[in-house]
């Protein structure tokens, strides 16, 4: 009988330290609140951070979602990103991704990611997308003078709001790869989460101009 309260209240005590463990790892703090909801802790195992925003945005899912997909041109218009394109394209649809980041002070970054469109809008704008990625290694050398990130995962969850308003969930989580001056780390966790956010938006807002200028219009009645 003894052994057996023994074996119960040591499985009780590590119930709860395995609780008081997860506790710990879901503590987030918050660094944003009115622009968007930005929050961060440490890496589980690691070094770096992870990420969890959340904004609405004045545009419409089916444009967030043709932003998003298009990973060879953010380029283009995604903060920081200087090069960025395609490597491969798989039967699945997912594909193999590169980019090269020009961040102040430090030296560039680069990555190349494995993206999964999980889910997709109904073509009437209707559903979810969900976009995951991850960091795989041997897609491309390395590239002297720039950093290579070996972890870099994370996800995009994209919900309709009503008419020309999308709900944006962004969370990731990366190792930069060699250290960080605090300042920038601390700009990369806030200010530059939030240009992200920004430029879908504003990506988004101009896919949905040029869909416009290329419909034809209806023609008048006689």
């Amino acid at each position: 009988m003894f052994e057996v309260k023994r074996v119960w209240w040591c499985g009780a005590v590590a119930l709860l330290m395995a609780a008081g463990m997860a506790q710990a790892a879901e503590e987030w703090e918050t660094v944003e609140s009115k622009k968007a909801v930005i929050k961060v802790r440490p890496r589980a195992g690691g070094q770096g951070k992870e990420i969890w925003a959340e904004k609405d945005v004045a545009a419409s899912a089916i444009d967030v979602q043709t932003a998003l997909m298009d990973s060879g041109s953010f380029r283009l218009w995604m903060p920081y990103v200087k090069e960025s394109r395609i490597v491969s394209t798989n039967p699945d649809g997912s594909r193999v991704a590169y980019a090269r980041l020009k961040l102040p002070v430090v030296d560039d970054r680069d990555y190349t990611i494995l993206v999964t469109d999980e889910k997709k809008l109904a073509e009437d704008g209707t559903g979810e997308y969900v976009q995951r990625w991850k960091a795989v290694e041997g897609a491309l050398p390395e590239r002297k003078d720039i950093v290579r990130i070996k972890h870099n995962e994370g996800t995009w969850e994209i919900s309709p709001k009503g008419e020309g308003s999308t709900h944006i969930v962004y969370k990731f989580s990366v190792d930069p790869a060699g250290s960080l001056p605090g300042w920038l780390a601390s700009f990369g966790q806030k200010d530059g989460v939030l240009d992200t956010l920004n430029a879908v938006q504003e990506r988004a807002q101009k896919l949905a101009e040029e869909r416009k200028k290329a419909k034809p219009e209806a023609p008048k009645a006689p």
